[in-house]
Formats: C-alpha cells, structure tokens, sequence
C-alpha cells in the first residue's frame, strides 16, 4: 500500500472517531491491508470499502473493522477468537494488539480462504496465532475460556456457543441480523447474564454454519 495513502486513510478515520485507541491505531500502521488482498487489487487497499477475496467473501471496510475493535477492547495478554477469519487482516491486527503475552485463535469454515489467511498473516513476526478450519458458529471449545470473541459475518441467530465459551467479564462483539445487521457487543457478568448494547446500519455476509469446511 502507498504509505502517504495508507496514513491518509488512518487519519480520516482518527479524524471521524473510528480510530480511538492508541494500541489500536498502532496495529493499522504495522500491519498493511495491503499484504491482505490479491495482487490486483493491492491498489485499492487504501480505499475506506470492502474488497472481494473470492469464495463470495470479503475483506472488511476498514472503517467498519476500526469500529469493531474499539468496541472490542482488546488488550495485552488477551486470548481472542477471530471467528471468519478470511483475508487474516483482522486476526493479524489482533495479534499485534494482544502481544506475545496474548493468542488470537482464527476459524474459517473455507479452507482455501484459510490458508489464503494464514499466508498473509505470516508475513509479519506473529507467531501468537494458530489458524482452524471449522464452524464458526460452534466457536472453539479447544481454546475456550476466551477474554474476547469477534465475529466478521452477519448472524441470524447469536451462538450460544460462543457465549458459552467467553469467560466471565469477557467480551463478544458480532453482527447480528438477517439482511442489515446490528454490531452487538454483549458482556458476559456472569455464567448466566449478559450485557448488551447495539450498533444499527451495518451490511456482512452471512455466518454460514458448517460441518467440516469446505
């Protein structure tokens, strides 16, 4: 990515609240989106869309990923599950953020798109991050209790899998409707009760449940 138009793009999002935290916005100077798309579109990584990375999936808007992280918090140390993983931009950010001390655990249900990914996020000195194909939708229980869940795709229905799998005072944030989704960030304050405040007007593909990947 041009660097003048990569900090160009950075800044407006500062400028319009997407961008907050110091961390984060640390994470979108390291870590180029550019390195995260086909070699024909690398053009257009700093462009505020989203850009196709093939399967009918995408790379998000950057602003969109902004938003999310912010709401997600994630610090130093924490142990994240980077549901949809796609392009591995957002699971390579995160692993810049957590830090040695931390593990960003990555599921993609398309294995092709997985390994797509997980070659991009190699690109970087990361190695807090471990790559499963699978669903989703059923979380990773292998990993479980996580700090932070983050989903990049729409669901119809909120797993409770992946409430389950958050530690008490963790932290889920993930689109949730059919056709026009809300970002939800929901608390978990206990076993049982959850905290939760919504974000309207946003457009993801959606959360596909899958048995073994395809």
């Amino acid at each position: 990515m041009d660097p003048a138009r990569k900090d160009t793009l950075i800044e407006q999002l500062i400028a319009e609240g997407y961008l907050l935290t110091p961390r984060i916005i640390d994470a979108f100077r390291h870590i180029d989106r550019a390195d995260f798309v086909a070699p024909d579109l690398r053009q257009d990584a700093p462009v505020n869309s989203p850009l196709p990375i093939g399967y009918g999936q995408t790379i998000s808007q950057p602003l969109t990923v902004a938003f999310m992280l912010e709401l997600l918090e994630p610090r130093v140390g924490d142990i994240i599950l980077d549901v949809g993983s796609g392009s591995g931009w957002q699971t390579a950010l995160l692993a810049w953020i957590v830090g040695k001390a931390g593990k960003v655990i990555a599921i993609e249900r398309i294995r092709p798109l997985l390994e797509f990914g997980k070659a991009n996020v190699q690109k970087y000195p990361l190695p807090n991050v471990a790559f499963i194909v699978g669903d989703g939708t059923r979380g990773y229980e292998e990993g479980a209790p996580y700090d932070k869940i983050i989903v990049g795709a729409g669901a119809k229905e909120i797993p409770q899998d992946l409430v389950d799998q958050l530690k008490v005072g963790g932290r889920l944030v993930i689109p949730h409707g059919e056709y026009e989704q809300d970002i939800v960030r929901m608390d978990k304050i206990s076993k049982t009760e959850m905290t939760q405040k919504r974000f309207p007007g946003f457009q993801f593909v959606p959360l596909i449940p899958s048995e073994w990947g395809a």
